[in-house]
């Protein structure tokens, strides 16, 4: 899967973030992804999947 140009990202937070600043974010205005990073580090790393892996991540997550 090539990579998208996450300078169109639009983040936001996860509803679920803490108070703590222990936040993720994730953008889904890219087309055919899903783009994750920690808001503490918006430069570092980001990980890349497809939509329907990242369905399948939130339901098995909150199925815990």
């Amino acid at each position: 899967m090539p990579l998208p140009d996450l300078n169109r990202a639009t983040w936001r937070k996860s509803g679920r973030s803490s108070a703590n600043g222990n936040c993720v974010e994730v953008t889904d205005n890219l087309p055919g992804v899903v783009a994750v990073r920690d808001s503490k580090d918006p430069e570092g790393p980001v990980l890349v999947v497809e939509p329907a892996a990242f369905r399948a991540f939130t339901e098995a997550a909150k199925s815990l």
